[in-house]
């Protein structure tokens, strides 16, 4: 194994496994950290944790574990990847993470770029944009978990790391890789530690993949990836094979437990010509609504049925005021999970999730080791296979078009 990734959630890790298999790399995604070693050919094995929304220590622990691991199958170089919205609190999770594998791995300076031009998020002047907007300004300023109020990545960062946060600015990058190197270096000489860089277009984050080749340790969305497998594949080390996808043809049912505006669009989208389930969660907390309920309207239903969550955020706030956050997201998980244990018991064989949360209590429920890497639906979103009769697409939040759920439902079915 050459590279090491580390996800913060299961979406995410699946963009980022997505993104190195389009580059040429034979990829792995591991729901959690393996019990035993690689199978043979991994050239970038991705660990996806569920540790964006745990408390600091627990994500530094969890994320420590599977440096541990990636070391053992002899990684060169470990990438640590988070949301291409920068999700965290002032606390973490992604300074305090960043710090411990960096003093594990004696790195620095090291790279800090969430940006994805591909999806509209783009990095400039420190801070980050999503499409037009700042990242306060684009909604997630009323994410649930950890809502960003401050598009300044410098600023946000500080509290949550023990050393200064430097930056590389756009002017730099477009100079090429020597001069993103310089300047990393001189940020490092200022006493810097992590460092954002600016990323406006794809090309920018090559620039940033060649010019950290010999680092030991980089951070960022999945975007800063795009430049690492050419490191690996300039010294002849890539044997450039991929399998072949084969979908399933047996029923699908979507899963939806994001509130971000994307995913409301895309309910509101599917709602015109599918059935959709609207979830309840007093209902579902009290256990007036269970898993087996839902399960069972869903392969009674024809076209291609939804199980919602996906709400308003001032619904959302009112709900957590009643329960708790942390019980209320508790609670929706746990129901998500036994409904695609309860749906592939009953031969779904596709299933469609929209979440981060939501799709690491699926992927968890199901309890699935390993995905193997297959299409893109969208950009940042495989399609995945889980076992023998199952494939899936997990998809983050603020990702895919109106109509991502039946695109995403034809691709599982491709090859059939």
């Amino acid at each position: 194994m050459l590279l090491g990734c580390i996800g913060d959630d299961f979406t995410g890790s699946s963009d980022l496994a997505n993104t190195l298999a389009k580059g040429g790399m034979a990829v792995a995604q591991y729901n959690g950290v393996p019990d035993g070693p690689a199978a043979p050919g991994v050239e970038a094995g991705v660990v996806a944790l569920k540790s964006r929304s745990v408390a600091p220590g627990l994500a530094v622990r969890q994320s420590m574990a599977a440096l541990n691991w990636l070391q053992d199958q002899g990684c060169e170089q470990i990438f640590f990847k988070y949301c291409s919205t920068f999700d965290s609190t002032p606390h973490g999770n992604i300074g305090p993470v960043a710090d411990a594998l960096a003093d594990a791995l004696g790195a620095g300076p090291v790279v800090v770029c969430p940006a994805f031009p591909g999806a509209g998020r783009t990095v400039y002047l420190g801070h980050l944009f999503v499409g037009d907007r700042l990242l306060n300004e684009s909604g997630m300023e009323r994410h649930p978990l950890t809502p960003m109020t401050d598009p300044d990545l410098r600023r946000w960062l500080a509290p949550q790391t023990r050393h200064p946060v430097g930056h590389v600015p756009a002017p730099v990058v477009a100079q090429g890789a020597a001069a993103v190197r310089a300047a990393l270096a001189a940020q490092a000489a200022e006493g810097a530690r992590l460092v954002v860089v600016d990323a406006l277009a794809d090309a920018d984050l090559r620039t940033i993949g060649r010019a950290v080749a010999d680092a030991p340790l980089v951070t960022g969305g999945s975007g800063v990836a795009l430049g690492l497998p050419g490191n690996f594949a300039a010294s002849g080390r890539l044997a450039g094979a991929r399998p072949a996808w084969r979908g399933e043809g047996g029923p699908c049912v979507v899963l939806s437990g994001s509130c971000s505006a994307a995913t409301r669009g895309q309910v509101a989208a599917h709602r015109a010509g599918h059935p959709v389930l609207d979830l309840d969660p007093d209902a579902v907390i009290a256990g007036e609504t269970t898993p087996e309920v839902a399960a069972d309207w869903a392969l009674a239903q024809r076209g291609l049925p939804l199980i919602s969550a996906t709400a308003e955020p001032a619904r959302v706030a009112a709900v957590q005021a009643r329960h708790g956050r942390e019980a209320a997201a508790a609670a929706l998980e746990g129901f998500f999970a036994a409904t695609a244990r309860a749906l592939v018991a009953r031969g779904v064989t596709r299933l469609v999730t929209a979440g981060g949360e939501t799709s690491g209590a699926v992927v968890e429920g199901l309890g699935l080791p390993a995905l193997d890497i297959g299409p893109e639906i969208a950009p940042g979103v495989p399609a995945l296979r889980g076992g023998p009769a199952l494939v899936l697409a997990l998809k983050s939040g603020n990702f895919g078009g109106p109509d991502f759920f039946a695109e995403a439902a034809a691709v599982l079915g491709q090859g059939a």
